[in-house]
């Protein structure tokens, strides 16, 4: 598919932040390094992804000193371990278990997906809490309780005795996965240095781990201790049910034992970006040379050189004034150009939010009204099909990873890739006729819509402000959870019988590849602030 044309960047005011895609170092005095105005040629912010003086040339000269310090020190191996630890939050897919506990229980509403809403819901509370207290009151209390909270609810959901019990079981460990899905891509880019940001991108390959290692218990447990496909709500009992109870307890399990590593071997402090911009200069050297000292790798940043500076705007208020909490969310609309990174990244994640759910609903219907044979409906052959779904969606990172580093491609092109490829397989889908033909497309659907996801969770806290990132990424995600609870209603409702809201779904997919060749900043090569 032919590269759309990307538009002319839009016009900036005089105080508007300064276009990222600079070419080289102008000789012009007018745009001399802000640094050495000030005396200070450690402080190089061409080297950012954007210069964020226009808001607080103070922050801005702070975050550049810190890059340095992080970029100094390098990769270590506690920065690895934080990756490695990242996230499994999404080992427990909800979804998995609305057709047994609806087979068993009944579903109190013949059109609502109850399981798959009490997810969306969930995870939209979490974002929205755990996203817009991380920048209050910093990202070290999410991370180390999230996982816990996920863990502990499957657990406890694994063992509930009816629909309404285990929707809201789901509704709670959801909200903790929420937060937690937030704060793993914030917490470590925060970290990196920034020959290492693609990691973030890499990481999407953890989430697709625990879906696979989901899959394939689940292939083992509902295969072999489920009801039969074909049992009523009378015929299907607890004891002949035990499939996604076991699958529930013993990814809980897992879970937990993640979450406690994390705990021990992490020892998260808060990120010194967090801390630069609660003007808490003196922990931001004190966290970092302690992981210089660790590794024995060089740190020259003082607290004397961080103070020299001055102080960063609004701090001197409470971290819960009405003016703070303001800030969080005016800040990402500060100046034109940040404004339109802002909308044009929530409406990615709108999109796809809304588009997914619907694109699965429909889906089933139009390829029956096709005769397509997509194979037995015994619970062997539909989890052993979920299982190979799964573990086909971990090549989708390991691309993203690699393509996100080449000059030809960078995060918005891979986006794009991911979203155009994607399309092209979503309607390729809807010509299958074979049980071959549809494990085989579904599979590649999955590596290629985790292309874009990879790469939209690690551009999304790229391109916001360390300040107010964790509030950014939480606008980001309710959004995206209100599309999936608006597909999730359409899908329940609308009618079925006709093949236009498929190729509609088909249409959005598409104009994702739009979306994300319209976001202003690449951010490959560029540091974060």
């Amino acid at each position: 598919m032919s590269s759309l044309p990307v538009p002319p960047p839009l016009p900036l005011h005089e105080a508007d932040l300064v276009a990222a895609e600079v070419k080289a170092p102008s000789t012009n005095q007018n745009d001399l390094n802000s640094s050495e105005q000030d005396g200070d040629s450690s402080i190089d912010l061409r080297m950012e992804i954007y210069d964020t003086s226009a808001i607080d040339p103070v922050l801005a000269k702070k975050m550049a000193l810190t890059n340095n310090a992080i970029d100094e020190i390098g990769m270590t191996l506690w920065q690895w371990k934080l990756f490695c630890l990242n996230g499994f939050g999404y080992a427990v897919d909800s979804s998995i278990a609305q057709p047994a506990v609806a087979q068993e229980f009944g579903n109190p509403s013949k059109h609502i997906a109850g399981v798959a809403l009490a997810s969306q819901i969930g995870l939209l509370v979490g974002a929205a809490a755990w996203g817009f207290s991380a920048d209050i009151v910093g990202r070290r209390i999410a991370f180390n309780s999230s996982l816990f909270i996920c863990a502990l609810f499957v657990l406890i959901g694994g063992a509930m005795p009816n629909y309404i019990s285990f929707c809201a079981m789901v509704a709670i460990y959801s909200a903790g996965a929420g937060g937690n899905y937030i704060l793993d891509a914030t917490n470590l880019i925060e970290f990196l240095p920034a020959s290492h940001y693609w990691l973030v991108t890499f990481m999407a390959v953890w989430w697709a781990v625990g879906y696979m290692v989901t899959g394939f218990l689940a292939w083992g447990y509902m295969s072999n201790f489920s009801c039969d496909p074909d049992a009523t709500v009378a015929e299907c009992t607890w004891a002949d049910n035990w499939g996604w109870r076991y699958l529930h307890f013993t990814c809980g399990a897992l879970v937990l034992v993640a979450a406690t590593l994390r705990v021990l071997i992490v020892h998260m402090p808060q990120t010194p970006k967090w801390l630069i911009s609660q003007n808490r200069d003196a922990e931001v050297v004190a966290n970092l040379a302690k992981i210089a000292h660790k590794y024995d790798r060089p740190f020259s940043l003082t607290v004397e050189k961080l103070d020299g500076l001055g102080r960063v705007l609004h701090t001197e208020k409470s971290v819960v004034s009405a003016l703070r909490l303001r800030q969080h969310f005016s800040q990402l609309f500060q100046t034109r150009r940040l404004a339109y990174s802002t909308i044009m990244i929530i409406a990615n994640w709108t999109v796809i939010g809304t588009v997914s759910p619907l694109f699965s609903i429909f889906l089933p219907y139009y390829l029956k009204s096709r005769g397509a044979d997509v194979g037995s409906n015994s619970n062997y052959t539909v989890w052993r099909n979920y299982a190979l779904n799964q573990l086909s969606g971990l090549f989708g990172p390991l691309i993203a990873a690699a393509l996100v580093e080449t000059r030809y491609f960078g995060r918005r092109g891979t986006l794009a890739v991911g979203a155009a490829i994607t399309t092209a397989l979503q309607f390729g889908y809807t010509q299958i006729k074979t049980p071959a033909q549809n494990v085989g497309v579904s599979c590649a659907i999955s590596a290629a819509s985790n292309i874009y996801y990879g790469t939209i969770y690690a551009y999304t806290p790229e391109i916001l402000p360390a300040a107010h990132r964790a509030t950014g990424y939480a606008i980001c995600v309710v959004l995206n959870r209100v599309g999936g609870i608006v597909g999730v209603l359409v899908g329940s409702y609308a009618n079925v019988e006709t093949t236009a809201p498929l190729f509609i779904c088909g249409a959005l997919f598409g104009l994702l590849v739009v979306l994300s060749l319209l976001l202003p900043f690449e951010t490959r090569g560029r540091r974060t602030v």
